[in-house]
């Protein structure tokens, strides 16, 4: 059984107060980590909503991240926009992307849905390399940007600052989230996903919210891909392989699908395993990656999320009795 959402704010403040501490308490490349980690995470939560709460699946969800990328990128570089506001022109480029991507692709459903986001981004950075848009994305040479400064004469390093800017777009964007989900178009992604059929039958109008979740799916993904070009200082067309859709596809069933706090854990499995994996052996980092996200699968089906609430609802049990 779940707290009521007016009980868990309190803890979910004091969460990012504490997050908000590490600023004074990381320095340089753990703030760097830091940061992509919240990237990961809101670009976890737009391909959870899309895959754990309207049940289309995605393996195409880094070409998102990689348009976000470079559309803050264009936008700071060619169009002089501030960082700031580059994040949400990225956001808006991704959802109408995404929008018109997912109206023809309502004619797919389950596995060739897959391919066919599959083959978004397998074309990708491709398409990033054509020579016709080099003046734009600088081709495979990809572009340099400069990490911003704190504003305002804040005694704060560009990485502390940028970790906070961060931390304010997360929460900005798990609020926005949070509050769609709790809506009746929550309800209705939820409905499409549990029996479209029966769905349809009570008026929920299918094509449109499944065409418009693909949008604010990519939509938040962008705005992590942004986050994580500012944070990087740099994009190009081959830091972002097909491995970044598959890697955002198993933060999101690590987390737990279906789950809004699941893409933290997601985001924090996508950013360290494959360095301890590394650590652990040189020679076959993957095969170590593999085995653990075999165990974690074993232990946890349901995800960290799920695992957190199946021991919660234990503990109720017990001291119920």
């Amino acid at each position: 059984m779940r707290p009521p959402a007016h009980r868990a704010w309190p803890w979910v403040v004091l969460l990012v107060l504490l997050v908000a501490a590490l600023t004074w308490v990381l320095q340089g490349y753990q703030l760097f980590q830091g940061t992509m980690v919240l990237c990961y995470a809101i670009a976890l939560l737009g391909l959870n909503i899309l895959t754990g709460y309207n049940g289309q699946i995605s393996l195409g969800h880094g070409a998102f991240f990689a348009l976000g990328a470079y559309a803050a990128a264009i936008a700071m570089e060619h169009g002089g926009l501030p960082y700031w506001a580059s994040v949400p022109v990225a956001g808006l480029a991704c959802l109408v992307v995404g929008y018109l991507f997912g109206r023809p692709a309502l004619k797919l459903e389950g596995l060739y849905l897959a391919l066919a986001t599959f083959a978004l981004a397998v074309a990708m950075p491709q398409l990033l390399k054509y020579k016709h848009l080099e003046a734009w994305t600088g081709g495979v040479g990809g572009i340099v940007l400069m990490k911003p400064d704190a504003p305002f004469g804040l005694p704060l390093s560009p990485d502390q600052w940028l970790f906070l800017y961060a931390l304010v777009v997360t929460v900005v964007m798990f609020l926005i989230g949070h509050n769609l989900l709790s809506s009746g178009s929550g309800r209705a992604m939820r409905a499409i996903r549990d029996h479209a059929m029966a769905a349809e039958a009570m008026g929920v109008d299918s094509p449109h919210y499944k065409s418009m979740t693909f949008g604010i799916s990519a939509a938040f993904t962008g705005v992590g891909g942004a986050l994580s070009a500012i944070a990087v200082q740099f994009v190009s067309p081959d830091s972002f392989t097909m491995f970044l859709s598959i890697s955002l596809l198993v933060g999101v069933v690590v987390g737990g699908l279906g789950t809004v706090w699941g893409a933290f854990f997601g985001a924090l499995f996508i950013m360290f395993v494959p360095s301890f994996a590394e650590s652990l052996s040189k020679a076959a980092p993957w095969a170590v990656y593999g085995v653990v996200l075999i165990a974690i699968m074993f232990a946890m089906p349901g995800g960290v999320v799920g695992l957190l609430r199946t021991t919660a609802d234990r503990w109720k049990r017990r001291a119920d009795q």
